[in-house]
């Protein structure tokens, strides 16, 4: 007898990869809402305070209103927002990536708790931010 939960818990990874230079923000949640997008926007321009950061992504109800548009307000033009075509994943960089992970990470692997397999997602990104010419290669980036 093989045990399955009955309702498994869930963990998101929200995430941007920064096309010039390699370097990834990921955040793990429960959820992935406005608010959590949010807080990844707030990351990014925490980690670029006197930049502007352009964010390439699609058009997810998440992705807009609310606090989406509370952060973007209050970057006061620091912050980009580019909406890519719907059902498009090949045109945005972080989904190369996120396959990437999954068959580095994922395939053919069993994590007896989720806090692994997420210790195991956060050490890859950990791994790509120390090597960014080859994380500009999986997202198919010619800037190196």
């Amino acid at each position: 007898m093989i045990q399955t939960p009955g309702s498994p818990k869930r963990c998101y990874g929200i995430g941007a990869v920064n096309y010039w230079s390699g370097e990834t923000v990921v955040l793990f949640r429960p959820r992935k809402r406005r608010s959590e997008i949010a807080e990844l926007l707030l990351a990014l321009l925490e980690k670029h305070p006197s930049q502007v950061v352009y964010v390439a992504w699609d058009n997810a109800s998440s992705h807009s209103q609310g606090e989406v548009a509370e952060v973007v307000l209050a970057a006061q033009g620091r912050l980009r927002l580019l909406y890519l075509p719907t059902y498009s994943p090949w045109l945005n960089p972080i989904e190369m990536l996120w396959r990437h992970m999954r068959r580095v990470v994922t395939h053919c692997e069993f994590f007896p708790s989720l806090h692994q397999l997420i210790a195991a997602a956060e050490g890859f990104f950990a791994h790509c931010n120390q090597v960014p010419l080859q994380t500009l290669s999986i997202i198919g980036s010619d800037s190196a």
